[in-house]
Parts: C-alpha cells; sequence; structure tokens
C-alpha cells in the first residue's frame, strides 16, 4: 500500500498529542497483529523509523558513563545496612537533558575514517533521538541482573576476604565475575524466540520504560514539564536523605511499638522493623522503603498484591504461630527474626573454629560445638523457598506448557505481531554469535577451575552441571519474570545439590551457586533489554554488542570498587566490631555467608537431612510442586472466574525470599507505598500517574544516591559523626532476646 501524506491524530495512555503517518495505520489494519496484551497496545506504537541513528559518539559517551556510574554506585551500597539500587530508569531520566546538551554543543561537521570507505560520520548526527536515549539506558544497566546493579558473584569475594578472612587475587575474582555475568549471554541467545518476540510474553517491567521513552520525547502539554518535575523531586530527595542519612538515622525505621515498651521482649519482637515482625512499623527514609525490592512505583500493583499476600500470611500469621504457638525447631531459643547461625543453647555458632587450613569443614571441631541451629523464621524461609522453586515449574507446567510447545513448533512459521514484523527490516543477531560466546565463556570458566581451582575450590565438572541447571531452569523461570514481573532464583535449588555431592568446601558451593543461578539472572536480564529494544526497534546487533562491551566494564568496576571498600574500611561486615549503627554492615553478604556455612561448609546432610534438625522441611517441595496444579484445576472448573489465574503461587510463596537480609520494615514501606501509587494514584489520578509516576521513582533514587554519597565522602571518611538518641538505632535491643527459660544471652533478661 503505498504511503498516504494525510497525518491523524490520537491519544496514548501518557495523555499527549501522538502524530502517527496514515502509512502505519494502513499496515497495521490486521487486527490480529495487535498485541493481545492490552498494556502493550496502550503504550507501545506501532511505528518505526529506521532512518534515526543510533551507533552515535553522543550514545557511547553516555553509555560508558553512565555504566561507569551505576556500577560504582551499586557496588558501593551494596555494603549498606539499607543498600539503595540505582535502576536503570534513573539513567533514563538524566540521560535526556544530557543528549540534548551534546546535540547542542558538539559540532555538526563530517568527515571520514580512513578504512570505512565513503562513510560520513559526525560527532553530531542531529536531534539526540530517542533510540540513541534506549541504547544508553540499556548500557547503564548491562552488567545489572534483576536490576541488582552489581555483580553477584562480587559476594564471594566479600565474603572469602571479609568474613572468612582469607585471600583471593583480583585475577581470579575478576574472571569469575565475568565469566558469571557472560555466561547468560549464551541461554539468552537460546531462548529468545520463546520469550522475547511472542506477543503474550509483555515483559511488564519493559513497559514502564517504553511508557517513560515517549513521555520524555513527546510533547508535554501545557502543564509541568516531565524534566522540570525530575529536577524539583530530585532536589527534594537529595535534601531530604541528610536527616535519615546522617542527623537523624532513627527515622529510619520508626518502630514505635519498642519506644512505648521499652522493657517487653515479646512486645519489641512484634514491633521492631529491623529486627523483629515490623507490627506498625514506619520509616521516612526512601532507601528502606526500595531497598531489597526495588521501587515500589515500579512493580504492577497485582504483584504487589501477590507479595503482600504471601508476606501477610508468613510473617503475620504462620510466624506468630510457630514460635509462640508450637515452639517449633526450640525456636524460642533463638529470636524472633534473625539470620544468625546459634548453638543449642542460643549463642552465636564460631563459625572460625570449624574452618580448617584447607578451607574445609574441622568435623571434630564442628562436633565439639554440635549442630549448627537457626532462628524459626530463617528455617521457614528456606522452606518456603524450596516450595516455590517447585512451584515454579508446575506453575509454568500448568498454564504455559501447552502455550510453549505450540511456539516451538510455529517458532519458524507462526503469524507476528506488528512489532516482530517491523522488527524484521533489521538483521537479526546470527545464533553463532551466542553460541561461540557461550563456548569461549565456558571454556574461559574451565581454566579458573582447574588452574586456580585453590581459590574458588569448584570442580571442573561443577561448572558442567551448572550450566545444566541453568540452561533447563533459564526457560520457565524467564516465562513467569516475562508475565508477572516476578523473577523466582535457583539459588537454594544449585546451592542444595552441590552441597550434598560435594559438602564441606564454602567456596565450592557458592561458585557452583553462582554459575548456576547468575547466569540464569543474566539471560533473564538480556532478554529483557532484548524485549525493550523489540519494542522500541532497536537494531537487534547494536543491542547485543552494547550489553556485551556494558557487561565486561560493569563488572570489572564492580571488582575494582569491592577491592578498594573491603581494604580501606576497617571492620566492614564485621556487625560485632564495626562502631555502633554503623552503615557498613553488608547484609546481602551477611546472608550469602551463612548460605555458604549452612549448605557448603556443614551440608544439607547436616542441616536438612538425617544429621541435621529440619529434614521436614523437604516436605515443602512437595506442597510448592501441588500447589499449583490445584489452582488450574480450579481455573478449568471455573473458567469464568478471571481472578483465579492470578492467583500465582511462585510469587505467594516466594514473596518473603528477600528476607533475610530484607526486614519486615522494607516490605511494610513498599507495600504501602506501593499501593497507594499503583493503586489509588493510578485510579484516581491516572494522567498524574501517567506523567509523573516514574519520573518521581527515578528523581527519589538519584537524590538519595547523590547525597549518600557525599556525605560518605565529606563526612563519613574523615569520621565526622553525630551522637545523640536519634543516631543510635531503632531503639529495640531486646528484640533480638529468646524467650525460652535457662537460655542467659549477654544483654537480655533472663527468664
Amino acid at each position: 500500500m503505498g504511503t498516504v501524506e494525510k497525518e491523524v491524530k490520537t491519544q496514548d495512555q501518557n495523555d499527549v498529542e501522538l502524530t502517527i503517518p496514515q502509512k502505519a495505520i494502513a499496515d497495521n489494519g490486521d487486527c490480529d497483529e495487535e498485541s493481545p496484551i492490552e498494556e502493550v497496545r496502550l503504550t507501545v506504537t506501532n511505528t518505526d523509523d529506521p532512518t534515526l541513528p543510533v551507533w552515535t559518539f553522543r550514545m557511547w559517551l553516555l553509555g560508558v558513563l553512565s555504566c561507569a556510574l551505576l556500577s560504582f554506585l551499586n557496588q558501593f551500597f551494596s555494603y549498606r545496612t539499607e543498600p539503595l539500587v540505582i535502576t536503570q530508569i534513573t539513567v533514563q531520566i538524566a540521560a535526556l537533558p544530557i543528549g540534548r546538551f551534546l546535540a547542542a554543543v558538539l559540532p555538526t561537521h563530517k568527515f571520514r575514517i580512513p578504512g570505512f570507505g565513503s562513510h560520513e560520520f559526525s560527532l553530531n548526527p542531529g536531534p539526540f533521538n530517542m533510540k540513541e536515549h534506549v541504547m544508553v539506558t540499556i548500557f547503564a544497566n548491562a552488567g545489572s541482573a534483576f536490576g541488582n546493579g552489581n555483580a553477584y558473584a562480587v559476594m564471594i569475594i566479600d565474603i572469602i576476604k571479609a568474613f572468612y578472612k582469607r585471600n583471593i587475587s583480583f585475577l581470579a575474582a575478576w574472571l569469575l565475575v565475568i565469566s558469571t555475568q557472560v555466561l547468560g549471554y549464551g541461554w539468552a541467545g537460546l531462548m529468545r524466540q520463546f520469550v522475547v518476540e511472542p506477543a503474550h510474553m509483555w515483559w511488564p517491567s519493559t513497559l514502564v520504560q517504553v511508557s517513560l521513552f515517549r513521555a520524555l520525547h513527546e510533547k508535554d502539554g501545557r502543564r509541568m514539564s516531565r524534566a522540570k518535575f525530575f529536577v524539583i523531586a530530585l532536589i527534594c530527595s537529595f535534601s531530604w536523605y541528610a536527616v535519615p542519612g546522617y542527623l537523624f538515622p532513627t527515622i529510619t525505621s520508626i518502630s514505635w511499638v519498642c519506644w512505648i515498651f521499652s522493657k517487653s521482649v515479646t512486645a519489641q519482637q512484634l514491633g521492631s522493623g529491623m529486627k523483629g515482625l515490623g507490627f506498625g512499623a514506619l520509616t521516612l527514609d526512601w532507601s528502606a522503603v526500595s531497598s531489597f525490592l526495588f521501587s515500589p512505583l515500579l512493580s504492577p500493583f497485582f504483584a504487589i498484591v501477590n507479595v503482600f499476600v504471601g508476606y501477610f500470611l508468613i510473617i503475620y500469621i504462620v510466624i506468630p504461630i510457630a514460635y509462640w504457638g508450637l515452639d517449633l525447631y526450640s525456636a524460642r531459643k533463638f529470636p524472633i527474626f534473625s539470620r544468625d547461625l546459634f548453638t543449642s543453647d542460643g549463642q552465636t555458632y564460631n563459625i572460625s573454629a570449624i574452618v580448617n587450613s584447607k578451607f574445609e569443614l574441622d568435623l571434630a571441631q564442628y562436633q565439639q560445638q554440635g549442630r549448627i541451629h537457626l532462628s524459626m523464621f530463617f528455617a521457614l524461609t528456606y522452606g518456603f523457598g524450596f516450595a516455590a522453586v517447585a512451584a515454579t515449574l508446575t506453575h509454568v507446567g500448568c498454564f504455559y506448557g501447552r502455550e510453549i510447545y505450540e511456539r516451538y513448533r510455529a517458532s519458524y512459521k507462526g503469524k507476528e505481531d506488528i512489532h516482530t514484523r517491523l522488527m524484521r527490516r533489521y538483521k537479526d543477531v546470527p545464533s553463532w554469535w551466542f553460541h561461540v560466546l557461550l563456548v569461549l565463556t565456558i571454556a574461559v570458566s574451565l581454566v579458573l577451575c582447574i588452574v586456580l581451582n585453590n581459590q574458588i575450590q569448584m570442580p571442573w565438572w561443577g561448572l558442567l552441571f551448572a550450566s545444566a541447571l541453568a540452561f533447563i531452569f533459564t526457560l520457565p523461570i524467564s516465562i513467569i519474570t516475562a508475565t508477572t514481573n516476578q523473577t523466582p532464583g535457583l539459588n537454594i535449588i544449585t546451592e542444595y545439590i552441590m552441597g550434598i555431592i560435594l559438602p564441606g568446601r564454602p567456596i565450592a558451593n557458592v561458585c557452583f551457586k553462582t554459575y548456576g543461578y547468575m547466569s540464569v539472572a543474566q539471560a533473564v536480564s538480556f532478554l529483557s533489554d532484548f524485549k525493550l529494544g523489540h519494542y522500541m526497534k532497536i537494531p537487534p546487533r547494536s543491542m547485543f554488542l552494547v550489553q556485551f562491551i556494558g557487561t565486561i566494564i560493569a563488572g570489572t568496576i564492580n571488582v575494582a570498587v569491592a577491592f578498594w571498600l573491603l581494604t580501606s574500611i576497617k571492620n566492614i561486615c564485621q556487625d560485632n566490631l564495626l562502631p555502633p549503627n554503623s552503615p557498613w554492615t553488608c547484609p546481602s553478604d551477611a546472608v550469602f555467608f551463612d548460605a555458604s556455612v549452612i549448605w557448603g561448609l556443614a551440608g544439607p546432610k547436616r542441616m536438612f537431612g538425617r544429621l541435621g534438625n529440619y529434614n521436614a522441611l523437604n516436605w515443602f517441595f512437595l506442597g510448592g510442586a501441588l500447589g499449583p496444579f490445584i489452582v488450574w484445576l480450579f481455573h478449568r472448573a471455573f473458567p469464568s472466574k478471571s481472578w483465579i489465574p492470578l492467583i500465582n503461587l511462585p510469587v505467594i510463596l516466594g514473596a518473603t525470599g528477600n528476607m533475610p537480609p530484607a526486614t519486615p520494615l522494607n516490605y511494610n514501606a513498599w507495600i504501602i507505598v506501593g499501593t497507594f501509587f499503583n493503586f489509588f494514584i493510578f485510579r484516581h489520578k491516572k494522567q498524574w500517574w501517567q506523567r509523573y509516576n516514574y519520573i518521581l521513582s527515578a528523581a527519589l533514587d538519584a537524590g538519595v544516591a547523590f547525597m549518600a554519597v557525599l556525605l560518605y565522602f565529606v563526612l563519613g571518611m574523615q569520621n565526622i559523626s553525630l551522637a545523640w538518641w536519634g543516631t543510635d538505632g531503632e531503639h529495640c535491643d531486646l528484640a533480638t532476646c529468646p524467650t525460652a527459660k535457662g537460655i542467659v544471652v549477654d544483654g537480655c533478661p533472663t527468664h
């Protein structure tokens, strides 16, 4: 059909007028080609301009700088008690005015580079366009699996140096981080046809970015511009964080129940937001709201509801019954909410005493101290983790099994929607690129396992086994993420398997977990970015190269920052040695260390087998596997009940998967803020929500990040601090006390 010069105007969900060529509408006249997902139809345009330049100097400059900055900030914050994560949306917001500034000041002169024939280049090929903007954002996110902002494998370095007090060379650390990050590329390449091209795999988180890109680049209308709103919100966030970040840290966790009942252990166990169940605990600190669960403004309301249901059932029904009612696993001998490891009499377990000179379990010392005990909450967290892993497979099989099978059969001849058809004009990434990268990464990893085995402990066959597990789980986990915006992890299943096969070696266990779990995480992250590029019509080959280069840069900076902080901050990560209320407590690393002890050093047989206390938790695997099947049967029996398919058991069972290190305070704040913005504001002030919601999220993150870094360099490095009631934590010291009779713990009342 020929081009029709007439233009028509339509209204999109961002409440801005869009001018769409008539040709695009004519080409898209077949309703079957439209996306079957309403949110996609409302958010993603059905047009493309292939003449827009993508591979520009501006993209490279902003991409490299933003990738380096995010890698530094997120690794820096990962060691803090409330580890703020700076997401790619912050870069998405900030890159636009900088890109437009470069377009205004860079020379427009065209020149030729020797060896490139007659092709002409320019530092400034025209206005800063949306595709450049997308590429910069993807560049910044390249090293961030699951949006965590830093490489997961860095935690191996952290526990070796900060917790076990051993050494690992920079070369071994760098190879470990880069190989675990890049390995996921191979899995992503193999799975693209199943979770990127299909229209029903809509990846909700990418629509946030698509909506924001369009909002930033299209007409603003008469109301306050988004750029102005971002600057105002950024200044407010930046200024306010000086209060919880330095002047008045107690408002990070306003646990008023503890203040009222200052001498009651039970009341403080209930009321402490950081060390108890968080009943009534509130926060005025954005970093506490967005820590661990990321910004609640970015999660769809139905996902918040699923998390809330799981969280409420576990924290406020299961835990109180198990602790006070059943005294499950001698629960009252230990704190109600703790990630620490204990002896049978409620004392902290001396881990260093059971590690021998070969960095393996000293069985004699272990038998002398006795079995390792967990708080009842920590034990049940593993149980629900078992159930969530099993439920993931069953859920995908029941609700998406036929769809996956049909997509496999029709992957090369199935009917394409408009977005897939528009992408056909660009050269695709050849499959052999992914295959070669996968083979090379495995080869480098094998060299690491063989030549530097004395530092990482993992045998070569462990690497191959971890890779096989990752290959099996990448597809179902990608589907869950693409449809619910929640991503189950393989961390529990991988550490369980390796702990059975090779007990007594903690670093081998976490390396196996990282190769198996993190390669899946990276694959999901790459696939999400590929879907964003699919919606925004970015040439696939350009995206591939940006993601790969960004991953190398980010991983290198992560390792460098880790070595810097681990060697410059005295007693970093050591709660018992740090000054009171120090921010350098490394909550995620502490849980990672515990996992290395539970699964690697002691091993599953001494924890969840016949030699341990928690073998009954293995039944959670069966319960998790059966749950989604029951939901599916109800859906088949009552197909008219549209709410039944929204019951996502992998999300509900895994709702508390971030606890520990996350606390009830984080969950309370995340659920409240997310519900306020994504239900009440979305329903009653939709135009405001469409225009400013995501921009507000980015501004809050950026403001906190910049102020926290400023506080550290200006005051923290000079050891300038305040000391008053408002800097003395949340005032819930008794929350960590046991309640069983006869258990004596320093600082706790006797019963």
